[in-house]
């Protein structure tokens, strides 16, 4: 038998420290380590948005599944050792692949829907990534598409729906059929909001040119809104979207081009399901002369600081309520 979820946490202990005292942590991914970027960008990154955490005031509890067990909180040589696992070794755990990573044995990653499910288990409110997948282009179908419907729609949606969490990230990917994204969560409870603008940021560029259904003009504002949305027990995530900060951000008018022309090229191709986005993230990277990896490393980083930042204010909400 595998057991339940709670069964299954191992939790570092500075995160179980944390959580026992109500100090503020927060989740993060950790595919980017193992099919983001390459080593050792990879493990870098991860440090870095580690230390932003703690920057803002929080700890960080990087999340991933090894040898069936959800560890809660990566030291070190945990880290380096999920950067530095041989190509194909490592898979990526969503809620569909979840019973899989744990009875396979060696490493698997999480995905956005897996961390969420493992950091709630775990009793975590708070959770950074780069960006949630959502409904792929060419899912329902478009005139002129090559291809049938795909109906390739990440499960990080539904997770979100399901799931009581605040998500930081810097939007939809851009990647995505950003429009029918937003109709889904619109759909299914999630509420989505923009720090700081009244357009919905765009991922490696600072807008998407849509605008976002709802904004608070900082990260206090969003807090507060964080907290009132958990606090209603409405069983959805709120999902908080902050722009990548400028200085690192693609145009928006050249992330828009390179995002459309790379999933034509993916259309034409036939390439779609789990092996698209890593093809278009890779495709974007080579048409954009790296600076797209550039603004994703950058967004990640200040995605993790954001999220220390809200977690804190939510900690003493908390605190002072009690």
């Amino acid at each position: 038998m595998i057991g339940s979820l709670a069964e299954r946490l191992t939790l570092q202990p500075e995160v179980s420290d944390a959580l026992a005292a109500g100090r503020p942590v927060v989740a993060l991914e950790s595919t980017l380590i193992s099919h983001g970027l390459p080593y050792p960008a990879n493990v870098e990154v991860a440090r870095a948005s580690e230390a932003a955490v703690r920057e803002a005031g929080a700890v960080p509890a990087t999340i991933a599944i090894r040898d069936g067990r959800l560890l809660v909180g990566l030291d070190d040589e945990a880290l380096e050792a999920l950067a530095t696992a041989p190509e194909g070794s490592v898979l990526k755990a969503a809620r569909p692949s979840l019973s899989a990573a744990l009875t396979r044995g060696g490493w698997s990653a999480t995905t956005v829907s897996a961390s969420m499910i493992v950091a709630h288990a775990a009793g975590i409110a708070v959770f950074a990534t780069g960006g949630i997948g959502g409904v792929h282009l060419g899912a329902f179908g478009s005139p002129g598409a090559l291809q049938p419907p795909t109906f390739d729609i990440s499960s990080d949606l539904e997770e979100l729906a399901r799931t009581p969490m605040v998500v930081v990230c810097a939007g939809p990917k851009a990647i995505l059929d950003v429009p029918a994204t937003l109709e889904v969560l619109e759909t299914r409870g999630v509420p989505l909001v923009a720090v700081g603008q009244a357009e919905l940021p765009g991922f490696t560029a600072r807008s998407s040119g849509i605008a976002a259904p709802w904004s608070v003009p900082d990260v206090a504002s969003a807090a507060e809104l964080a907290e009132a949305h958990l606090g209603l027990g409405l069983d959805s995530a709120i999902v908080i979207c902050v722009p990548v900060p400028a200085e690192d951000a693609l145009p928006d008018a050249v992330a828009r081009r390179v995002a459309e022309q790379a999933a034509r090229e993916a259309d034409a191709a036939g390439i779609h399901g789990p092996a698209l986005t890593p093809w278009l993230l890779a495709r974007i990277a080579a048409m954009t002369d790296g600076a797209s990896v550039r603004a994703n490393t950058a967004l990640i980083i200040n995605d993790a600081r954001v999220a220390g930042q809200i977690a804190v204010r939510l900690a003493r909400g908390v605190a002072s309520a009690g």
